[in-house]
């Protein structure tokens, strides 16, 4: 999808419709954005000349986690565009999480003119400064090959770690025509690049007895993980995944333990590893834990990772579906049974679950949906206590089921990466499971749920407190402040922006709302009243 193609455009065209044109040429189909008056414009009109879609958004940190959680979905770069000043300043949360949770993303602000750096006015600062820390590329488009340019950022958007590009484009510059240049568009079918070398690799698999595969998300592309699930059928061993990495390797699969997140959860299963193979692992994913394993690992990944939290016996560095599928059956000697890991499977479920009882808490709330929508729905999550049921308890089947802000673990993810996963997959359901302090942050985008009639149903956590910063408050026997607030009506607030909404508190209602979910044609908001007693012990069993 992401291959560049024969240009086929004209021989003059505007600047804008270079970019856009582009951009189409590897599958982007939607832009997100708030517009100014100036650059927007033109990129909005030459996006709708090519039948993309333009989704006006109300924030620009919404702009762009749904531009990363669009490339997350479709494997296309990403599209944003912001005016500039503000709505790059506002856009800067949605950057960072691009660029921690490796999604490209082409975001273009509005540009200033050179002679405004003579002077000091309203709104102007240095945008390529303020977007450096967190961008892989950053250009105004003013150079002589422009089309060459911007392939070249598109390009690096993609490369391994992927990541964001900023563009700073003027509304002259938008504006001006430019010599279309056809072998900057297009290129050269060159050859697969060759394996790395693999001995080291062999030697260890040959010899482990009790392999364990921890998956990350590099493997999420559909090849990696068609090549990932063979690589590990052949070992028959215990399989973790991060929360990125969730359904590259089914829930329901045999060998699927699993999250691996650098916490306690995974230890039991860990330690009596004699072999741990990390495959596409980002160490951005990970807590910040010290690594607690005497294990030899193999590093499998497109890229090598430093600083890491392991220094391996070996790494392979490439693609990932060659390599994967070249040390496949290297290891006819492992002793791991079928009970053996089904045993570990069990006793991690119920080490982060909620003990049973009639209350309606977060881990049913997640299973009752799952059972309600089905595993043909994708989720999205927010930061806060209840990730931890909506990822460990959710289903996932195919890579890219669980979308998350891990990286960056941004709040006000949910309902802006819900709205893009609905509008990549039109024909899915998309479930977001949001806290209700990140609900708040952004909860002006049920209205570009309902203007582009989004397929999503927002899960709103609703117990009254920041409960993750609550958690550690009481942890560290601190009287309660500043984390806890009177809790809001969502579901009257949700219909008043049009949406679909109920209000529970036990789970019959619950239960009831989630049908009557299902049959809604567009967004629906349920608002799930709950008390947060239970966290603290979850937490603990995941994280330590």
């Amino acid at each position: 999808m992401n291959e560049r193609i024969k240009n086929t455009a004209p021989a003059s065209q505007t600047l804008s419709e270079l970019l856009i044109g582009a951009l189409y040429r590897r599958g982007t189909r939607r832009v997100y954005g708030v517009p100014g008056g100036g650059s927007s414009l033109d990129l909005i009109a030459a996006a709708e000349a090519l039948g993309m879609t333009f989704v006006l958004t109300r924030t620009e940190n919404a702009a762009v986690m749904m531009a990363a959680t669009d490339a997350d979905m479709t494997g296309s770069p990403g599209a944003a565009l912001t005016t500039k000043g503000p709505g790059l300043a506002q856009a800067m949360n949605g950057i960072a999480h691009a660029a921690l949770d490796r999604s490209p993303v082409v975001l273009v602000s509005d540009g200033f003119s050179q002679a405004l750096a003579a002077y000091v006015t309203h709104q102007v600062f240095d945008q390529k400064a303020m977007s450096a820390p967190v961008v892989k590329g950053y250009s105004r488009l003013e150079g002589e090959a422009p089309a060459e340019e911007i392939e070249g950022l598109i390009d690096l958007a993609l490369a391994p770690r992927q990541g964001p590009v900023h563009i700073e484009l003027t509304a002259a510059a938008a504006a001006a025509r430019r010599e279309a240049q056809p072998a900057a568009a297009q290129a050269p079918e060159g050859k697969a690049p060759g394996l790395p070398e693999l001995s080291e690799a062999i030697a260890l698999l040959s010899k482990a007895n009790r392999p364990v595969v921890v998956v990350g998300l590099e493997a999420r592309r559909a090849e990696d993980a068609t090549a990932l699930r063979r690589f590990v059928d052949t070992l028959g061993c215990p399989v973790l995944t991060t929360y990125k990495a969730k359904g590259v390797v089914p829930d329901g699969h045999p060998g699927r333990v699993g999250l691996f997140t650098g916490g306690a959860a995974e230890a039991p299963t860990i330690s009596r590893a004699d072999l741990i193979v990390l495959a596409g692992l980002d160490p951005v994913e990970l807590i910040l834990q010290p690594w607690r394993y005497e294990a030899p690992v193999l590093d499998i990944a497109r890229t090598r990772h430093l600083p890491h939290y392991v220094e391996p016996s070996a790494g392979v560095y490439g693609p990932l579906a060659p390599i994967l599928d070249a040390l496949s059956a290297r290891n006819a000697a492992s002793d791991w049974a079928p009970g053996q890991i089904a045993t570990l499977r069990e006793a991690m479920k119920t080490a982060i679950g909620f003990p049973p009882g009639e209350a309606l808490d977060p881990q049913r709330i997640v299973e009752r949906a799952a059972s309600v929508f089905g595993t043909e729905a994708c989720i999205t999550v927010d930061a806060g206590a209840h990730m931890l049921s909506a990822t460990g308890f959710w289903p996932a089947e195919r890579p890219g089921d669980v979308q998350i802000s891990n990286g960056l673990a941004s709040m006000a993810f949910a309902l802006p990466a819900g709205i893009a996963a609905a509008l990549a997959s039109p024909g899915r359901r998309v479930i977001a499971f949001t806290g209700d302090g990140g609900l708040k942050m952004c909860i002006g985008e049920l209205a570009t749920a309902v203007q582009y009639g989004a397929k999503v149903t927002t899960v709103v956590f609703n117990d009254g407190a920041l409960t993750l910063i609550d958690l550690k408050q009481q942890q560290r026997k601190m009287r309660p402040a500043g984390v806890r607030w009177p809790r809001t009506d969502f579901a009257k607030v949700a219909r008043g922006f049009g949406v679909a909404a109920w209000r529970v508190e036990t789970a019959a209602e619950y239960d009831a709302a989630l049908e009557a979910a299902r049959e809604v044609d567009g967004p629906a908001l349920i608002d799930v009243v709950l008390d947060p007693a239970g966290y603290a012990a979850q937490l603990k069993a995941m994280r330590g």
